[in-house]
């Protein structure tokens, strides 16, 4: 039996937890904040509302299924998923709303009665996201990428064409659809993917067979309800989990990690990984000369956005508002230019807006309404609470004249979150929310590697290295930097005995 650490209790820090516990190691899990969870953490007011601090859209089912699976758990056994219907509403200019229906035939007649040919078009557009779907989420995302000949495979490299890595997914969505509702309602995931639509490959059409196909699903409780039951099976495997233990220094020694230190106190282990911020481990907790990356490198690299969230309490029901409701009533290219091409605090923000307690009477006190309001702009931006009340404003505002009345003076509830609380809670590169972007030269082999080149017991995990941002990449991030654990262990031992 092997000790082992891992820096950070978010989704990847889990998820590697439970599968080295499962292989039979001694696992330790250091987690700098009060709870598990990292960006899906939650909180809960004294005035009864409960919040999930980040992630709440949930998409890809069987990738949690799978994960839970292999332990031999099902979802259902851990926590209630309730398919939403409709899966989300999208707010166009002129107070335009469209709901999104989570029945697909019903979905191809809101395409057909927008821009008359576009259901057929939608066929065949989401047989080829199909394809991509299955088969990165059954090949691609699994594949640790440490070197090029993980994609030396044949029937891959044939299909590589059809997988549209090399081509524009804002072109590719302009080949099926013209009309700009259309547009905007298939482009809006990659918002989140970080990069603009121009830039970001088709493969990554992929995303809209899995939102509009697949269905968008909401876990009773919230994502908080994931993260218990995450928690609950690291420990079946025998993991030990250490809050308010924030990690001061990994201790190396010629080519490999020695300790680390905790509360002053060094504590040996035979392999680490850093399911925190790639970025923070390397410079503020390895010396210089083991680091993969200096701080050019990740000046360098192109962020996926922050964002400025608002927690909020209303004092009285808005059944105006559905589960999820995006606000695209201004212009996604002009605020996709101000997050990535000219990063500033934006003129006329896309904002998204979470009503969780639409399906969920656990979240808000009887009769009120638990809101999350979102809004993406680009890391590294100065926020003070004076900006973060200018476009609370504005959001509150444009949500008001969508609803068609005012619920500024029913807020009974009211906190923000922005760039510099992502740094000082995640030590989050320039406050980014999401990691790196997806674009064609930060995909695969071309992400922050894996390993640490210069130190053989050490691994990383999360949305800066494989597979990427989001949530299901984050719990198969785990589950890849476990298996190259336990690759490494099983090679050491050999070499020992040898």
């Amino acid at each position: 039996m092997s000790k082992i650490a891992i820096i950070g209790a978010g989704f990847s820090g889990l998820s590697a937890a439970a599968y080295l516990g499962d292989a039979g190691h001694e696992v330790h899990i250091f987690e700098k904040n009060s709870i598990a969870g990292g960006r899906a953490r939650q909180f809960t007011t004294s005035n009864g509302y409960t919040y999930d601090m980040g992630p709440s859209w949930y998409w890809m089912p069987e990738v949690f299924e799978k994960f839970f699976g292999d332990f031999g758990y099902r979802v259902e056994d851990l926590y209630q998923l309730d398919l939403l219907d409709p899966s989300f509403d999208v707010v166009f200019p002129k107070n335009e709303k469209l709901s999104v229906p989570e029945n697909y035939e019903s979905l191809r007649e809101v395409f057909e009665n927008i821009e008359p040919g576009s259901a057929a078009k939608l066929d065949k557009f989401m047989d080829e996201a199909q394809y991509k779907y299955e088969e990165g989420m059954e090949r691609l995302v699994y594949m640790p990428g440490i070197s090029l000949t993980e994609f030396v495979d044949l029937n891959l490299i044939k299909g590589a064409l059809r997988l549209q890595v090399f081509s524009s997914f804002s072109k590719h969505v302009r080949k099926y659809f013209s009309d700009p509702r259309l547009i905007s309602l298939m482009e809006f995931p990659v918002l989140f993917l970080g990069a603009m639509p121009q830039d970001t490959p088709a493969l990554y059409s992929l995303m809209n067979y899995a939102g509009l196909k697949l269905g968008t699903w909401y876990p009773q409780g919230g994502f908080g309800s994931v993260i218990k039951a995450m928690v609950k099976v690291a420990k079946a495997q025998g993991v030990q989990i250490h809050l308010d233990a924030p990690v001061e220094r990994i201790i190396t020694g010629d080519k490999e990690v020695k300790a680390l230190k905790i509360h002053g106190e060094e504590i040996e282990f035979d392999a680490v990984i850093a399911a925190a911020d790639y970025q923070h481990v390397e410079e503020k907790l390895l010396p210089k000369k083991f680091q993969n990356y200096g701080e050019k490198y990740w000046e360098n690299k192109t962020f996926a956005p922050s964002c400025l969230i608002y927690y909020l309490g209303i004092s009285e029901r808005i059944p105006e508002l559905e589960h999820h409701t995006l606000f695209f009533d201004e212009d996604l290219f002009e605020h996709s230019v101000e997050i990535y091409k000219d990063p500033k605090w934006p003129e006329k923000p896309l904002f998204y807006v979470c009503c969780p307690s639409r399906t969920d009477d656990s979240v808000a006190p009887e009769g009120h309404e638990n809101l999350f309001l979102l809004m993406p702009l680009a890391p590294g931006l100065e926020d003070d609470e004076a900006v973060r009340e200018k476009f609370f404003q504005i959001m509150m505002g444009r949500i008001e004249k969508q609803i068609g009345r005012s619920i500024s003076g029913k807020v009974d509830y009211k906190k923000s979150y922005c760039v510099s609380d992502f740094i000082t809670d995640y030590n989050s590169y320039k406050g980014n929310a999401y990691g790196l972007a997806n674009t064609l030269q930060q995909t695969a082999v071309l992400k922050p590697k894996i390993r640490n080149k210069k130190l053989k017991n050490l691994f990383y995990a999360g949305q800066l290295t494989v597979p990427g941002p989001g949530v299901p990449p984050s719990l198969i991030s785990g589950k890849i930097s476990a298996e190259q654990v336990i690759k490494e262990l099983k090679k050491k031992k050999y070499e020992v005995t040898v």
